[in-house]
């Protein structure tokens, strides 16, 4: 560049080459500055500008470091906003990118100086060889033709320390024609660089304006976020201060407001589940009402439900007692099933009664004793329908002619073992003594009455024990029942006591009935095993009773077993007396010796008929105590029977300790130990009574015993 201007100077009136231009020129054009800044001058140089990011600076280049840079928005971001300024590039870049970078001893010392070039630099001498600058330039040896096709950058320093004969050849005129064409033909490809660069800038741009733009919607909508953080932390304050205002003040609102629903649900709804849960919530509401009528003063709101409250309660009540009469009418029905109607709609409903029972007590009472004189009548109709029945069934009639001591024959006795009492002529066959099947009364499982339709239709003969059994069996169920249904429906509203009232007031006729049927079934009869079964049956159903916790069909019980220890006291007294006027019948003569010799040893058939009746009654009293009355009423017949016997071996056998006489003694108590045997061998000699008769037996057994 210094040898075209000295060329320049010694040649101006040459025009075969003219004075590059600028624009011919590698260097960029370099527009001019205000202040007079030198075009040497680096960036550093030039205080208060910073330069592109796309400049060609050799010091550095800020257009990565700043290009994510902003300003701060005025909507409150954090982010910054930088502005660019758009420059040329430096010509000092442009040199360092031909020439090379400069060198270490040439760079500039003064970063603050303002020009590049001293008085030293201009008062170099150079040496050409002897030869004058056209000739330098015209020069065309082989050097100065391999510098020019060896382009490389030239330094200061290469021209500080360059040999004469280098300066010679780059004097020579043809070299710089060259030079001239070296740069004309890299002229398009520098502008193609610089166009590709002026792209990658404008490409950088458009990449710096986006993120710029990205970067502040990501400052909005970090306002945004903040201020729904600040939205949703106001309202979340907010809402926990409802829900302690509603905490607070929903039951004073719930008890001081009627909804529309519960009123067209009490006043027109059907009843049912639900009908019943309105009617719950109208009761507490009402009751919430006059208890804040009583501790608080009056205030609009308690004035204004007072009265929607005490008619609505009214207009509950009045359906409460439409619904329930209702009821009470369909059992009065013919044919109709008490239970069902009970199950399905008055314990279902059992809250309505309560809330009669609170709103309105005499109409509840009124309402109760409705229902009791209706289940009243309705188990007095049915038991007495199915008394009718029960005694359709045929039975055995057992009568004075079934005792002990009655004689068959008015001559001479039965002897057979198995011979049996007088038969009345159409009567069914039985045996007033022998206890058999009849015991499965008690053992059996089956705890279901027969029906009246079936007793009706039946045409056997039963003992009298099946009418008791039935008939009482379907009493404690029923009153089971009964009892269950007045716990459950009017309690907690009344007290067991009074439940236990209302439930003796409606089966008092039925208890009456029942105890009547008792002494018509045992008052005319001589069956005391059929009396004694109806009393451990009677005693069965007590067991029942107090395990199903029904007390009040207690006093039932203990009527019914004073109609039948009596009558069986009768019975048993009846026996001992046959057989007393027996014995006392055969009279104190002695008999001859033909009599004595034709009389048998064979046991007598009062013997087989009092061991068939001790086997029963102790059978029956297996886990009796010893303090009942037929344990009296069994020790006198014993004495009798063994009186009876002694008698009459005397009178048919002549004395007392005869041969004869002793071996019809021993027969007769062998044969009711043999009778015995069976129930000790069934368990039914395990109790007290029982081990005492057997014992009894085999001391007069074995009293007889020494002479055979």
């Amino acid at each position: 560049m210094w040898l075209d201007r000295f060329a320049a100077q010694q040649q101006p009136g040459r025009n075969s080459s003219p004075p590059p231009s600028n624009r011919s020129s590698p260097l960029p054009q370099c527009t001019s500055r205000s202040g007079g800044i030198s075009p040497y001058t680096t960036s550093q140089q030039r205080p208060g500008i910073s330069p592109r990011g796309s400049s060609l600076s050799l010091v550095s280049n800020d257009s990565s470091s700043s290009l994510l840079a902003s300003s701060r928005r005025a909507n409150g971001s954090a982010l910054r906003q930088s502005t660019t300024v758009d420059d040329a590039p430096d010509p000092e870049e442009v040199l360092a990118r031909i020439l090379g970078p400069l060198s270490v001893d040439v760079a500039p010392r003064n970063q603050n100086s303002s020009t590049g070039i001293t008085e030293d630099d201009l008062e170099l001498e150079f040496d050409f060889g002897g030869l004058s600058l056209r000739e330098l330039a015209e020069s065309d040896d082989a050097d100065q033709q391999d510098t020019v096709d060896t382009y490389r950058p030239q330094t200061v320093e290469d021209c500080r320390s360059s040999s004469p004969a280098k300066y010679t050849t780059l004097s020579s005129p043809s070299c710089a024609h060259d030079s001239f064409e070296l740069v004309e033909r890299d002229k398009a490809k520098f502008e193609e660089l610089h166009r590709s660069i002026r792209a990658c800038d404008d490409i950088l741009s458009s990449v710096e304006t986006n993120l710029t733009s990205f970067r502040n919607d990501l400052a909005a909508v970090s306002a945004d976020i903040e201020s729904l953080q600040a939205r949703s932390t106001a309202l979340n304050v907010r809402l926990e201060n409802r829900k302690a205002v509603e905490k607070a003040l929903g039951p004073i609102v719930e008890e001081l407001s009627v909804s529309p629903m519960v009123v067209s649900k009490i006043a027109e709804g059907h009843i049912d589940e639900a009908w019943i849960k309105t009617l719950a919530e109208v009761d507490k509401r009402a009751v919430a009402h006059k208890k804040n009528s009583q501790q608080q003063m009056q205030n609009k709101a308690l004035a204004d439900t007072g009265p929607l409250l005490e008619k609505l309660v009214l207009k509950a009540v009045e359906r409460i007692r439409d619904f329930l009469v209702a009821q009470i009418k369909a059992l009065r029905s013919p044919n109709i099933n008490a239970q069902i109607i009970q199950q399905q709609n008055f314990i279902k409903f059992k809250d309505l009664f309560g809330f009669l029972n609170r709103h309105q007590p005499v109409l509840a009472g009124e309402i109760c004793q409705a229902y009791l004189n209706t289940m009243r009548w309705y188990y007095l109709n049915q038991f007495t329908r199915y008394e009718k029945a029960l005694l359709k069934l045929k039975l055995h009639v057992l009568d004075k002619n079934d005792v002990l001591g009655h004689d068959d024959s008015s001559s001479t006795r039965r002897t057979t073992l198995l011979s049996s009492s007088k038969l009345a002529p159409g009567a069914p066959p039985h045996d007033a003594f022998n206890l058999g099947r009849r015991i499965d009364v008690l053992k059996s499982g089956n705890n279901l009455a027969i029906s009246s339709y079936l007793a009706e239709e039946d045409s056997s003969t039963h003992y009298l024990e099946t009418v008791f059994r039935n008939f009482n069996l379907a009493l404690i169920d029923n009153a089971t029942a009964e009892y269950t249904f007045l716990a459950g429906f009017f309690s907690p509203a009344l007290s067991y006591g009074t439940i236990s009232r209302h439930f003796t007031q409606i089966f008092e006729p039925t208890f009456a009935l029942g105890q009547q049927l008792t002494r018509q079934l045992v008052s005319e009869t001589y069956d005391g095993l059929g009396v004694l079964l109806c009393l451990r049956l009677n005693q069965k159903y007590a067991f029942e009773l107090q395990r199903r916790r029904i007390p009040s069909v207690d006093s039932y019980i203990n009527g019914t077993s004073m109609e039948l220890w009596p009558r069986l006291q009768s019975i048993m007294d009846a026996h001992r007396e046959s057989v007393k006027t027996l014995a006392n019948g055969l009279g104190s003569k002695a008999p001859t010796a033909a009599m004595a010799k034709q009389a048998s040893a064979a046991p007598h058939v009062v013997t087989q008929r009092f061991g068939l009746l001790l086997h029963g009654i102790l059978a029956l009293s297996a886990e009796a105590g010893d303090d009942e009355p037929v344990v009296a009423s069994l020790k006198r017949l014993r004495g009798e029977v063994e009186r009876f016997l002694e008698v009459w071996s005397q009178t048919r056998f002549g004395e007392v300790d005869g041969r004869k006489g002793r071996r019809f003694l021993y027969n007769n108590w062998s044969l009711v130990l043999t009778i015995l045997g069976d129930v000790i061998g069934e368990g039914g000699g395990e109790g007290k009574m029982g081990r005492e008769c057997v014992e009894w037996v085999e001391g007069m057994k074995g009293r007889y015993q020494e002479d055979e």
